[in-house]
């Protein structure tokens, strides 16, 4: 053969591999891309080309699909209860993409997640009936809450200790997702979006604010664990008025008639002593108080439930001064209503906190389970005796305490109220807490509540935990053990 004739066959063999090469490239990885790119509307076009799966709750969808008039997107998401539920579900938007349960599993709920296909559909690509994604929602627990918050900005979450099932979570004030799932509904979406009041931050979850008295449960199980007290009934060494460590500020109770110097921890939760905790966490040092706040899940950045829950957060390098502020959930203490829900339903499972989550199976059309969750995964964070001890006093403080408005006639029920100061030198209305727990003994039933009420318009002088958070956990307790 011809030199310069072989040279030229070598070059374009050279060429065409070249070709096929580049094309593999398209097709194997950057064609994988483009297809999941976000501003590919082919993508939505598939998304929506066939009925969503949907959102169960307690056996009944909360989701659904509507077809569309005109367009290339053929239905759209519509919801049963949309505000009631939009903390769970979040939105599917053709607009506006999806959040919450609606985003993480929406390759299953639009029928093109990989574990819906069979080996043929997965080569000629074809897209599957969607599936269904079950949560462990209780429609009681759900709603006592929601309507028990009414037009109170808060949020609350219940929790069974034993298993961690959330069964309810509310965040209000709330929204209809049906109002921004279509293409056209941009004036809704700036009304949601420019509203003060952020309707679309789901507050049990994303929003931690100051806990205030409630964490005084968390510091009461350092102080047991460490050793520095025996028991909730000794007395403790706590002066009052008690003085800031290194400083001239004297840190006052809220009921100053209180019997709070050198009280026992049971007394000091009855009565919320400030004096009390603020020196425990200055005397255990902010290590151990951290130490067992991570124990209860604060600083966690990973909480999956599986919604992303933002950590709360218990903080470091404080002085002694700080770190009794800290004690009593101030300085830069911060906590989630579902944080909250955790310590107390850890306290009430002698010790054991279930790793807590809202959903409970995913299944495909034919409901064959593609992925479950287990209940009542645990892991130990106080002694069996320590939490036997905490539960007692939570007893005493609804039940001759500041914790009464959570009473229910035949269960043991245990709480801890909470007010949070807000704004710079406290200046605005303070945040109303409640954490709490209830056990039926006729029935066995168990379940673990926290709320927050944000604002609810009351005067400051009208503010507490007792009389704002408590009634609202009550009704959940209530509902839940039915």
């Amino acid at each position: 053969m011809n030199k310069t004739i072989r040279r030229a066959s070598v070059f374009a063999l050279l060429l065409v591999l070249a070709v096929l090469l580049r094309a593999t490239w398209l097709q194997a990885y950057e064609g994988r891309a483009l297809a999941d790119d976000q501003h590919n509307r082919r993508k939505t076009i598939a998304q929506y080309a066939q009925p969503l799966g949907d959102l169960v709750v307690a056996g009944s969808p909360v989701t659904g699909s509507k077809p569309t008039k005109g367009g290339d997107l053929a239905y759209k998401r519509s919801y049963t209860d949309g505000e009631l539920y939009a903390a769970v579900t979040g939105y599917s938007s053709q607009a506006y993409g999806a959040t919450q349960l609606e985003g993480i599993y929406s390759g299953v709920l639009d029928g093109t997640d990989t574990r819906l296909k069979n080996p043929v559909d997965a080569l000629t690509g074809e897209q599957q009936k969607p599936g269904d994604v079950l949560t462990t929602i209780d429609p009681a627990v759900q709603k006592a809450g929601y309507e028990a918050l009414g037009d109170n900005k808060g949020a609350a979450v219940a929790i069974d200790p034993k298993t961690g099932r959330i069964l309810g979570m509310v965040s209000t004030p709330s929204y209809d997702p049906s109002k921004i799932a279509g293409l056209t509904d941009g004036e809704a979406w700036r009304a949601l979006s420019e509203d003060p009041d952020k309707p679309l931050v789901n507050r049990a979850l994303r929003q931690p604010l100051p806990p205030g008295s409630t964490f005084k449960l968390v510091v009461a199980a350092a102080a047991l664990e460490d050793g520095l007290y025996p028991d909730v009934d000794t007395p403790t060494r706590s002066p009052d008025p008690y003085t800031l460590p290194g400083t001239r500020t004297v840190l006052k109770n809220e009921n100053a008639a209180a019997p709070c110097e050198n009280a026992s921890l049971r007394t000091a939760l009855r009565y919320s002593c400030n004096n009390v905790f603020a020196k425990l966490a200055a005397d255990l040092g902010q290590d151990k108080v951290r130490g067992m706040a991570e124990k209860f899940g604060f600083n966690d950045r990973e909480l999956d439930v599986p919604v992303r829950a933002y950590a709360s957060v218990y903080p470091s390098g404080m002085d002694r001064a700080q770190t009794a502020l800290s004690g009593i959930g101030q300085f830069d203490v911060t906590a989630t209503p579902l944080q909250m829900a955790m310590v107390s339903a850890a306290i009430a499972n002698d010790g054991l906190m279930a790793a807590p989550h809202m959903v409970s199976e995913v299944v495909d059309s034919d409901g064959t389970a593609l992925q479950s969750y287990e209940d009542g995964q645990t892991r130990r964070v106080v002694s069996s005796g320590t939490a036997a001890q905490l539960r007692s006093a939570m007893q005493t403080v609804v039940e001759q305490g500041t914790g009464s408005n959570a009473a229910i006639d035949g269960v043991e029920v245990g709480g801890k109220t909470g007010t949070a100061q807000h704004g710079e030198n406290n200046s605005k209305t303070p945040y109303a807490w409640f954490t709490s727990y209830a056990k039926d003994p006729a029935t066995g039933k168990e379940v673990a509540v926290a709320v927050l009420i944000e604002d609810s318009g009351a005067a400051r002088s009208e503010v507490s935990g007792n009389g704002l958070a408590a009634p609202v956990a009550e009704k959940m307790m209530r509902a839940a053990l039915k």
